[in-house]
């Protein structure tokens, strides 16, 4: 068989809920971390450029600074100027000179000069070996600014002795008081430029970046989720696939070959399934019944498969005799229901045949031997009570005729009587025989050479009534376990039976085979009038006969042999052509012991 357990493992990963959660999770703690790191190079990469543009141009004012000083003597005014100036560019809040108190001493807004940069916060002043530093700033209209703090010495980027000779030309000119009092030595080793830089866009592209980043995370989570998910469905739907498809071979197989004939059809009516036993039952072949009607190829009538399709009836367990080919008849009970599914919808119908030939033959077996346990009392009864005074009869008959003249008529009724009695008791003998138990001398025997020497006991009856006969051994026959004697005596009775069947003469013929089920099977035909159908049961009955010098116990005492030999007997007759008797009989094994 080519099925599979329906129950039977998977070889395939079983997946569940838990490790399409486990996976999720670790998934979207992946996708966090991911997008937090980009977040923080956003950040980073923010810094650096502003960090980059703030000191860029601080530079630019110290470079102008320090060019306006050496060339055109400039002053602090002119350094409020550049710085106003500066100002003025793109992302530019503002810039402004102050000292370590945090005090401005120039500032892009003239309004803020000489006053604290801010008075709720200190500015964190750079060391002596720092170039620059930033912070992140809300101001008190809560604006946040990105402020680069640097060092501001414009006189000391000049070179070595830039300082002295700057101060000097600046003496020479007459450039002092408060507004270059702040380019003097002990301050200018502390002045802080600071330049605000509005992070509004770069706020915005960041804040852009993690909409993007959270929208990627999310896409990729549903795409990570989801290809668990169908990961999942595939891995459930190839189980479930694999699980039909076993469920429905073992159906298909167990169905297929169930004891009893199966048919369904369709809606339409149409044969869609026929199985092994409904081709024996109907000798049908498969392949003639698919997409056939039931009414086209079954016997008319049969199970109600009309009321089947009109009104859907149910038929449960009828007992119908059908003839599906000449001169076979098979009985059966048959079922017959339709198929809806929940919505009422009707599919279509089951018809289940089931051959009760079996059951009828072990019926009759079983009546037959209730027949035979009741002749067997009988003929006890029947040999103590009638056998006795029958001899004595005899025996006055006997004296009688001795004492009448010879050929007298008081003689020939002596002797008429006699031969009563003796008739008489031929049956009684028969009777007995065939009610008392069978006891048999059974040893290995060869068939053929038996069949050979019954054969010769009725050469002389064959001849009388022009009766050819024909003898075939199968070669290499296995030998039979038997008992010779009482097997020869079942082969003539069914010899004496097909000769009678002759009065106008014809053919005997013997047959001899063996199966791979260690049986010899024999079988005697003759080309007689056969048996009626209806007289086809009754054969093997104690007393029925349709001969009139019959005693109807012969096929009987037939019966009973074969029984005891453990084998068994089948008879088929077509009334006109001729009647077969075949016998099956073990063969010998070499390891009986039975007797």
């Amino acid at each position: 068989m080519r099925t599979r357990s329906p129950g039977g493992p998977h070889t395939g990963m079983q997946l569940s809920p838990w490790i399409i959660l486990g996976s999720t999770i670790i998934l979207l703690i992946v996708v966090m971390v991911l997008a937090f790191q980009n977040t923080n190079r956003e950040k980073r990469y923010m810094s650096e450029l502003l960090t980059a543009k703030g000191a860029a141009l601080i530079r630019a004012v110290e470079a102008g600074a320090r060019t306006g000083m050496m060339g055109m003597m400039w002053g602090g005014q002119q350094i409020q100027l550049l710085l106003e100036e500066t100002a003025r560019l793109p992302d530019v809040l503002y810039m402004a000179v102050m000292d370590q108190s945090g005090r401005a001493l120039a500032h892009s807004d003239p309004s803020k000069i000489n006053k604290s940069f801010d008075p709720n916060r200190k500015v964190a002043h750079l060391g002596p070996h720092q170039h620059e530093n930033w912070e992140l700033v809300t101001l008190q209209d809560q604006q946040r600014v990105f402020e680069v703090h640097r060092h501001f010495r414009p006189l000391d980027l000049a070179g070595p002795g830039a300082s002295g000779h700057m101060r000097m030309m600046m003496r020479g000119r007459g450039m002092r008081g408060a507004s270059n009092d702040w380019f003097s030595p002990d301050k200018r080793q502390k002045l802080l430029v600071i330049v605000g830089l509005d992070v509004t866009p770069f706020e915005e592209a960041i804040r852009s970046d993690i909409q993007t980043t959270i929208i990627l995370s999310i896409v990729m989570l549903l795409l990570g989720f989801g290809g668990f998910v169908s990961l999942f469905w595939m891995h459930s739907y190839r189980a479930a696939r694999q699980s039909l498809q076993d469920t429905s071979a073992f159906a298909d197989e167990v169905v297929s070959h169930l004891p009893v004939g199966l048919i369904a059809t369709d809606k339409s009516g149409r044969i869609t399934f026929f199985n092994e036993a409904a081709e024996k039952i109907t000798e049908l072949n498969r392949s003639v019944a698919q997409n056939k009607t039931p009414d086209a190829l079954l016997p008319e009538g049969l199970c109600g498969v009309q009321e089947i399709l009109g009104d859907q009836k149910k038929i449960t367990e009828r007992e119908v005799e059908c003839t599906f080919s000449e001169n076979k008849t098979v009985p059966l009970s048959v079922s017959a229901t339709g198929i809806t599914n929940d919505a009422g919808e009707f599919l279509g119908q089951v018809l289940i045949l089931r051959d009760l030939s079996e059951i009828r033959r072990l019926q009759e077996e079983v009546r037959r031997q209730e027949k035979l346990a009741a002749m067997g009392g009988l003929a006890a009864g029947v040999a103590h009570e009638v056998r006795n005074p029958l001899s004595s009869i005899k025996a006055l008959a006997t004296f009688f005729a001795d004492q009448f003249d010879e050929g007298s008529e008081a003689q020939e009724a002596a002797g008429i009587m006699i031969q009563e009695v003796e008739r008489l008791n031929r049956a009684i003998t028969e009777l007995l025989e065939f009610a008392r138990p069978s006891d048999l001398n059974r040893q290995s025997t060869e068939v053929d050479l038996l069949i050979s020497r019954s054969l010769k006991l009725i050469q002389q009856d064959v001849a009388t009534r022009n009766i050819t006969i024909h003898h075939h051994t199968e070669s290499a026959i296995c030998p039979a376990f038997i008992d010779p004697d009482r097997f020869s005596q079942c082969l003539l009775n069914v010899y004496l039976n097909a000769i009678q069947a002759m009065e106008d003469g014809g053919n005997l013929t013997v047959q001899c085979t063996s199966d791979a089920a260690e049986m010899v099977k024999i079988v005697v035909s003759d080309t007689g009038q056969g048996i009626p159908k209806e007289h086809i049961d009754k054969i093997f009955d104690p007393y029925f006969t349709t001969k009139n010098k019959g005693t109807g116990l012969g096929l009987g005492i037939v019966y009973k042999i074969i029984e005891a030999h453990e084998g068994h007997i089948e008879v088929n007759s077509i009334p006109g052509q001729g009647t077969a008797v075949s016998l099956w009989i073990p063969c010998y094994t070499g390891t009986d012991e039975r007797g």
